[in-house]
């Protein structure tokens, strides 16, 4: 590709040497699709297209210290070349994009709350349902003892019966999050919609909030009296 060379339709300065290649780029949007792009010097621009060029030019600076800091010394510079140089819209790479994500960022917000409302409701109800099942299941747990289960054993039950349901919740929900996902694509940047990091430590998540819903309900389950429990109804 380098050394190659290639001339633009209507053009009449003639053929262009590549001197260099990049990526493709997002010109607009980080929620748009990356192109390819042709970087020339202005110089080398038609003149009878050069006005639709210049219209508005961005001017990058990099810098070592504060940006803001420098743009009247950068200002000054400009004008010292054409005093009649119109500046206007000057900002920091930060805060433009910061302007561009801030859509972004508000849904992905609201998200994030609705998600920690689901999963504290998610660890209540199966906190709530556990401790029905541990209940319901007393005399069972008191005739469990009495023939030689020890609390261990109990409490292996109770969490495994709460586990299997859990698990099984696990899987629909990573089964729907696999399809819903894609519906996100335009809020998500550098990462796949079912990226597999993120699902897996979802789960493990949702794991160890069940774990721990199911493991108070264990545990008093596995400090019942049996003759408390054989005389319960």
């Amino acid at each position: 590709m380098l050394g190659k060379r290639l001339r633009f339709g209507g053009d009449s300065a003639g053929w262009r040497e590549i001197v260099g290649v990049v990526k493709h780029v997002k010109q607009n949007r980080l929620d748009e699709e990356s192109r390819a792009e042709i970087y020339r010097p202005l110089d080398q621009i038609t003149p009878k297209w050069k006005p639709s060029f210049t219209r508005a030019t961005d001017l990058l600076v990099k810098t070592s210290v504060a940006p803001l800091s420098l743009v009247g010394a950068i200002k000054k510079e400009i004008q010292a070349i054409d005093k009649d140089q119109p500046i206007a819209q000057v900002e920091t790479l930060e805060s433009k994009l910061d302007t561009s994500l801030s859509p972004q960022r508000f849904t992905l917000l609201l998200l994030t709350v609705f998600a920690l409302i689901a999963l504290s409701l998610a660890a209540a109800g199966i906190y709530g349902v556990m401790s029905y099942a541990v209940t319901q299941r007393i005399h069972e747990i008191g005739i469990r003892m009495a023939l030689g289960a020890r609390a261990v054993d109990v409490l292996k039950l109770v969490i495994g019966n709460g586990m299997k349901l859990a698990l099984i919740g696990v899987v629909a929900g990573l089964a729907g999050a696999f399809v819903l996902t894609r519906l996100m694509t335009t809020l998500l940047f550098g990462v796949k919609p079912t990226d597999a990091a993120t699902f897996a430590l979802v789960s493990l998540g949702l794991i160890v909030v069940a774990l721990l819903a199911c493991y108070v309900p264990a545990r008093r389950a596995a400090k019942v009296d049996p003759l408390v429990a054989l005389r319960y109804e």
